[in-house]
C-alpha cells in the first residue's frame, strides 16, 4: 500500500541517510533466498556468502574468505574485470559495485541496470533502486571500493 510505501522509505533514509536526496524504490517483497552478492551475481535462488560454507552458495574454486579478492575473483569467473570507479553507463556493459568497511571487508553489492540506475538488495529485506552507488553509503555498507563491468550478455 502506499502507506507501506511510505514507512518502509522512511526506514531506509534512516538507515542508509544518502537515499535521502536521491530518488530511490523498493521493488519487491522481503526475502531470505538470497541476498546483495547474489542479486549482484542474478541468482535469486542462492545466498552468496564464502563463509559459513555449509549454508552459503560461493562458486567453485574461489577462496572462502571475507576479503575484497575474494569477490572480485568470483565475479571475475562470470566475466567481470576491474574498471575503477566509473559508475557510468556504458553501452554493452553491465557493471557492480562493491562496498568495502573502513577495515577493507566487503559488506554489499549493488547492480547497475539497463536504465543506469542501480539496484541493491538489503540482507533478508527488500530489493531496492537507487540512482547511484553513493547512495548505499555510509555506517551500514561503507564506502564503494570499486566496479566490475563485463560486456552484456547477447539476447
Amino acid at each position: 500500500t502506499p502507506s507501506e510505501m511510505n514507512l518502509i522509505q522512511r526506514l531506509l533514509e534512516c538507515l542508509f541517510p544518502n537515499l535521502d536526496s536521491q530518488q530511490f524504490e523498493p521493488v519487491s517483497e522481503e526475502t531470505n533466498d538470497y541476498n546483495c552478492i547474489a542479486w549482484a551475481a542474478e541468482d535469486t535462488d542462492n545466498w552468496w556468502w564464502p563463509l559459513p560454507v555449509e549454508d552459503n552458495y560461493w562458486p567453485p574454486g574461489i577462496p572462502r574468505i571475507v576479503e575484497k579478492h575474494a569477490f572480485i575473483a568470483a565475479f571475475k569467473v562470470m566475466g567481470y574485470e576491474q574498471c575503477g570507479a566509473n559508475f557510468d553507463l556504458e553501452f554493452g556493459y553491465e557493471k557492480v559495485a562493491l562496498y568495502l568497511d573502513p577495515s577493507d571487508t566487503p559488506t554489499h553489492m549493488a547492480r547497475q541496470l539497463p536504465s543506469g540506475v542501480w539496484t541493491s538488495k538489503l540482507g533478508p529485506l527488500w530489493d531496492i533502486e537507487h540512482y547511484s552507488p553513493s547512495g548505499m553509503e555510509g555506517k551500514t555498507y561503507g564506502t564503494v571500493a570499486l566496479v566490475l563491468r563485463r560486456p552484456m550478455k547477447k539476447t
